[in-house]
């Protein structure tokens, strides 16, 4: 359309004035839907860094999808934010807005506020949330093809219009550049004003079109979104409470994990998910609860049951009347003296024996046997380690070291040493756990591998009373002259074997070797009921 003779400036200016105000003042646009600081990039970033994972999803959703990359960080920061906050829709980049939606489905779920408890603050547990979810975050990525196409025509159809209010722009600086002093607009001038309007009209209905055409395809995808998201959310939450459950069950704590490096947190996790004794992780982890839980009713030198007055020198049993002559000058020397002599009057009683004070040796038969099944599919050995691992926690509250021995043939035996005083680390109490000899079954060479290092113990400490556990599903034979050096040892350092058969009722019968050894055995044949050995962390 051609301008009829001159316009003014004025004129022109007032036309156009719509398009230069919206050249000037175009909104700053967001491709992130969780607002983050530069520290929460930061912990994406670094994070992406170690994680091969991450990396190699981030390539693959790259390669077949715009702007996936741009999703995957609102994901692990909707995760790991302690409060994520979203913006709002209208400060997101259109081409972005489906994202948005994804994101928001996702946080507005019940499903995730139950895996934001495990990943709040945790960038580990925040990007294997986001691994979890890789599977779901494909099929949303194509079940929304068509709302991101319409989003990168709305986009472009605003980068149109953005371009046209420029060129209006330019028209309006060059017709005053060209008008004379009384504001008359040459034609050639007005008529490139005028064009660049219309051209800008024309791409302003575009961009309207575009954005219904947009709004409607995101309103149709939604409600697949929030069904996706919440199912997404669900499987994330199941794989990181799983994972932490796994660990738990080892003994590793929320403080160790924090100061474990990204990539060897990741092989740890490896390790116990794919190592020999993964499927039985919930059973580690019953017996370690069960044993705490003995450890919270367990009342050290237990008094049990008052049966009367008796003579010696327990002063946390001494009667109220012996304590009275304490109060008395001219008594305290006597009570001095029948302390000394072991005659002060004391509360008698019946109850469990006292626990002990040195070492806490398992004894674990890992011969072939033991590798049989029994009930719900449960292993003699995996039964066998939960039970020793759970002793090993009992040592350590207990200020006690911990031996594991494993044994089966006579000339196959692995020792495992805990002392007290140093980090059990996971990595050896790993070791421990998965080693398994195989073979057949031999009572002396591991029984006196712990006598000798209760002798060891009482030589370079002077503890006594340590506690042997010995673990098997077999009885031997034993030699007399071993039995007498045995019995002498027991006799001097004052230690206890507890015996448990496992799946092997024979092997607790009242004529079997084992129960002419042990101070106390019992017999195992459900390998479900972990409240089998209870007793036994009562008096250890």
């Amino acid at each position: 359309m051609s301008v009829s003779g001159p316009h003014r400036l004025e004129e022109l200016a007032g036309r156009g004035g719509k398009w230069l105000g919206l050249s000037a003042a175009a909104p700053e646009r967001h491709s992130g839907a969780v607002v983050a600081d530069r520290f929460d990039r930061i912990a994406w970033r670094d994070t992406c860094e170690q994680s091969a994972g991450l990396r190699e999803l981030a390539g693959e959703l790259s390669d077949r999808y715009d702007h996936a990359g741009d999703l995957l960080a609102d994901t692990f920061l909707a995760a790991y934010k302690a409060r994520p906050r979203l913006r709002e829709p209208a400060e997101m980049d259109p081409s972005r807005l489906v994202n948005h939606q994804v994101v928001s489905s996702l946080v507005a779920s019940p499903e995730f506020t139950e895996l934001h408890r495990e990943t709040a603050g945790d960038p580990y547990a925040a990007a294997m949330a986001v691994l979890a979810q890789a599977a779901a975050l494909r099929g949303l990525l194509e079940r929304t093809r068509q709302a991101r196409e319409q989003a990168g025509r709305q986009k472009r159809a605003q980068r149109d219009v953005a371009d046209a209010a420029d060129a209006v722009s330019e028209a309006l600086r060059r017709a005053a550049a060209d008008a004379e002093a009384d504001g008359t607009v040459p034609g050639p001038a007005a008529d490139a004003v005028e064009q660049a309007i219309q051209a800008a009209e024309t791409a302003e209905a575009a961009g309207r079109r575009a954005a219904r055409d947009a709004a409607q395809a995101l309103a149709a995808a939604a409600p697949g979104i929030g069904a996706a998201a919440r199912t997404s959310a669900a499987q994330a939450a199941a794989a990181v409470r799983e994972e932490a459950a796994l660990m738990r069950a080892w003994g590793v704590g929320s403080a160790e994990l924090e100061r474990l490096p990204f990539g060897r947190r990741a092989l740890l996790a490896e390790r116990l998910r794919t190592g020999r004794l993964a499927q039985w992780a919930e059973l580690i982890g019953r017996f370690r609860q069960m044993a705490g839980g003995e450890r919270a009713r367990k009342v050290e030198n237990a008094t049990g049951e008052l049966v009367g007055v008796t003579l010696g020198d327990d002063l946390s049993r001494v009667i109220p009347s012996e304590l009275a002559n304490l109060g008395l000058p001219e008594l305290r020397a006597v009570f001095a003296v029948r302390y000394a002599a072991g005659e002060l009057m004391l509360y008698d009683s019946q109850g469990e024996q006292a626990t002990g004070r040195g070492a806490i040796i398992a004894c674990v038969d890992t011969s072939h046997s033991m590798y049989e099944a029994g009930p719900g599919g449960i292993t003699r050995e995996a039964w066998a380690k939960a039970c020793a691992l759970a002793l090993l926690d009992q040592a350590r509250h207990a200020g006690r070291d911990f031996v594991g021995i494993l044994f089966s043939a006579a000339d196959r035996l692995k020792v495992f040493r805990f002392p007290a005083d140093e980090p059990a680390g996971i990595a050896r109490t790993l070791d421990f756990a998965e080693t398994f000899l195989g073979g057949g079954t031999s009572y002396q060479r591991p029984l006196s591998a712990a006598a000798d290092l209760l002798e060891e113990e009482f030589n370079d400490a002077s503890r006594r009373r340590g506690d042997i556990v010995m673990i098997t599903d077999d009885d031997c034979g034993v030699t007399e002259e071993w039995t007498r050096a045995w019995n002498e040892a027991k006799h001097r350092l004052g230690f206890r074997l507890f015996g448990v058969a496992v799946g092997a009722p024979r092997v607790a019968a009242t004529d079997s070797v084992l129960d002419t050894l042990c101070d106390n055995l019992r017999a195992v044949e459900d390998l479900t009921d972990v409240h089998a050995a209870a007793d036994l962390f009562r008096v250890i």
